[in-house]
């Protein structure tokens, strides 16, 4: 009978020091209500890349450069994941969270706002129906009328250079896994650990040409582990089943939100032509080791295009301006002779000139006629 006891004893202290692993306290918020459970407070959403982001942000300050206006487009879930009970396996709110991203980077760029316009579009519409007003008197141009109503004269929204899209387009559940049970008497502890990753895929397109500027595709693992000890037996005549463990995982859209973060420095210091790593290497744990292998380089812009119909080349122009050589000048070609060879466009390539040296051909095939420069093959020798 007395181990009997005992064993219940072991039992009701190990279901007591369960809850002990998490803070839990109940709170009566006012005189007739019942009391609450009340968790941790509320903090600020802190992840491994805000310093990094702020260290961009001095980057792009002291770069000198002009300062970018940043918009924001739709990021969708792309996963098709769906859960009946729960919904939605991803967040819906990836745009929101790359929004919250930029604000990171302390004013370093104009944050505009094209996700949701419907209030600013709705006091617009008031204002061009003279409806909108705050309080105060306004003149309807100089020496005009006082008016109760806002005047818009239009060009108050600013416009942006450049806005990001995308989506979350990846999620993959049990990528990797494992674990271990062992059981002596149906008595014995287990573990497993498992593994699933996210993907984003975002861009950042120039408002004023609709171009692609830059593009970038991430992807972040996402771990969990199991541990457990369970106890399955008949005591005496009494029967047993006790099951004590842990399971815990990294939230995963906290993994969708530094995925989008650490995509977000990608682009927008592409944009701006700064080097990230130095910025990168700042970090708990030095997490943040991404971003790109090599660093941005700057954009080039294409050479012009000669037109077709432009002047010939001063060399074109001396060349057939040159009065034909005598027939007696020209020497005696035989076919299949090493002269024979070695004339023609062939030689010309070893001249100090491709030009001149097919417009002197040109002249030595037709002795006596006017001088004619025969036209360049496009993607041979370039076209002119």
């Amino acid at each position: 009978m007395v181990s009997r006891n005992m064993r219940f004893a072991a039992l009701a202290s190990a279901a007591m020091l369960l809850p002990g692993c998490a803070s839990i306290e109940h709170k009566q918020f006012a005189p007739g209500e019942a009391p609450v459970v009340v968790g941790p407070p509320v903090r600020s959403n802190v992840t491994p890349y805000d310093e990094a982001l702020a260290c961009l942000g001095d980057e792009i300050r002291s770069s000198g450069r002009k300062k970018l206006g940043i918009a924001v487009g739709d990021i969708k879930d792309y996963t098709g994941k769906y859960n009946q009970n729960e919904g939605a396996a991803i967040t819906q709110g990836g745009a929101l969270m790359v929004y919250s991203a930029i604000g990171k980077m302390n004013d370093a760029v104009t944050l505009h706002e094209r996700f949701d316009t419907r209030v600013a579009e709705a006091e617009l519409i008031y204002l061009d129906r003279r409806q909108l007003g705050d309080g105060q008197q306004y003149p309807l141009g100089p020496g005009g009328a006082l008016v109760p109503y806002k005047p818009y004269f239009g060009g108050s929204i600013r416009a942006s250079d450049y806005f990001i899209i995308g989506g979350i387009t990846e999620l993959n559940y049990n990528i990797n896994s494992g674990g271990a049970e062992a059981n002596v008497n149906l008595v014995g502890p287990k573990a497993r650990v498992f593994t699933l990753n996210v993907a984003v895929d975002l861009r950042i397109v120039s408002t004023e040409t609709l171009v692609v500027s830059h593009t970038v595709s991430m992807s972040k693992q996402i771990t969990g582990y199991e541990v457990g000890f369970g106890v399955f037996r008949f005591f005496d005549n009494d029967l047993f089943d006790i099951n004590l463990g842990a399971k815990n995982q990294e939230p995963l859209q906290f993994g969708v939100r530094t995925t989008l973060e650490a995509a977000t420095i990608d682009l927008l210091a592409r944009t701006a032509s700064v080097s990230p790593f130095s910025c990168l290497e700042k970090g708990p744990e030095k997490a943040l080791r991404y971003v790109s292998k090599t660093p941005p380089e700057p954009r080039l812009p294409a050479p012009p295009r000669r037109a077709a119909s432009a002047a010939p080349s001063d060399e074109r122009r001396v060349a057939a301006s040159l009065p034909p050589p005598p027939p007696a000048a020209r020497p005696a070609v035989t076919l299949g002779s090493p002269t024979a060879r070695t004339s023609g466009p062939a030689a010309a390539l070893s001249g100090p000139s491709t030009e001149a040296a097919l417009a002197r051909e040109s002249l030595l095939e037709t002795p006596g006629a006017p001088a004619q420069v025969r036209p360049t093959t496009p993607g041979v020798f370039g076209q002119y």
